[in-house]
């Protein structure tokens, strides 16, 4: 799986979300934080916002926070907001069909794997378990 730097950016500005105290962050310190360009931030936290997955307050006192507890919000949740769902039409002719299956099992074992992982774990620093 490859992963646009749209999507990297905005799996780091979650997860400093998700790490930040209660109050709202503002856009400026995420930015900061994680090295993101702020204009290409900005339409990422709109994206993410329009999703449902952060919420945003104007203002001196405003900034971004996670529309949910960051234990409920998956990697695949961010991932499928900002890459959207894509669709695996790869056909493999003669002998290499099986690699359909090899590549579909795989593909699912990501989607699991992301899935399984929340913004709670990776800003903890307690990942579960990823030998599986």
């Amino acid at each position: 799986m490859r992963l646009s730097a749209r999507t990297q950016y905005a799996l780091r500005a979650a997860v400093e979300l998700a790490a930040a105290p209660g109050a709202p962050v503002p856009a400026e310190r995420i930015s900061a934080a994680q090295h993101i360009p702020r204009r290409f931030l900005d339409n990422i936290l709109l994206q993410l916002r329009r999703a449902g997955l952060i919420n945003s307050q104007r203002g001196p006192d405003g900034g971004y926070w996670l529309a949910r507890p960051a234990a409920e919000i998956s990697l695949a949740d961010i991932i499928l907001v900002i890459e959207g769902v894509t669709q695996e039409n790869d056909r493999f002719p003669g002998v290499s069909e099986p690699l359909e299956k090899v590549l579909g099992a795989l593909r699912e074992h990501q989607n699991h794997l992301l899935a399984e992982i929340t913004l709670a774990h990776v800003a903890g620093g307690s990942l579960p378990d990823l030998s599986r």
